[in-house]
């Protein structure tokens, strides 16, 4: 089963996906964020979420997550999260100032691997649902916007089941 996990900030998506996967023992956690150097409140949240993850479990914070994909190392996959993955890509690419979609070709590649993973392989991506929000005042701020909500519409449109989580509530958007 492929599963796409939303929700807003703090909205206990992470926790959800965690809990799905609470009995399975190979998983590997794909964790997408990295330290911004002097960050000490992302810092803090990274390793909130790292005490929380099952110790059984694998971590992944380093390999392109494209190339995962294609040879995926274990047979259950947490990818936790595009927002933080779409923010590192902007930035690889110098993106922010560059027309919308200037980054699509990753994201294709993305929505392509995922697409072509086996059934064999449990997939869940936990993503920021974007769209419920006011429209943010500075650019990039739109740009992350539209690109994460264009990137969680096509994902939506690939994976098996898709839920959103509010308020540390799950609700079934696809099954």
């Amino acid at each position: 089963m492929h599963h796409l996990i939303l929700g807003g900030a703090r909205s206990g998506k992470s926790g959800y996906a965690e809990a799905l996967l609470a009995d399975s023992p190979e998983v590997l956690y794909v964790a997408t964020a990295r330290p911004w150097p002097g960050d000490t409140d992302f810092a803090a949240r990274i390793a909130e979420h790292q005490r929380r993850r099952d110790p059984r479990w694998q971590t992944d914070d380093s390999s392109d997550l494209i190339d995962l994909l294609h040879t995926p190392p274990a047979p259950v996959l947490l990818v936790d999260d595009l927002g933080t993955w779409l923010t590192h890509e902007l930035d690889s690419a110098a993106a922010w100032d560059q027309p919308r979609g200037s980054i699509r070709p990753r994201c294709t590649a993305l929505i392509d691997a995922v697409s072509a993973l086996d059934s064999s392989t449990t997939l869940v991506i936990v993503s920021p649902e974007v769209g419920m929000g006011i429209i943010p005042e500075h650019r990039a701020g739109r740009l992350f916007r539209d690109e994460l909500g264009w990137l969680n519409a096509q994902l939506a449109e690939v994976l098996d089941s898709v839920t959103l989580v509010i308020a540390g509530q799950p609700l079934q958007i696809k099954t």
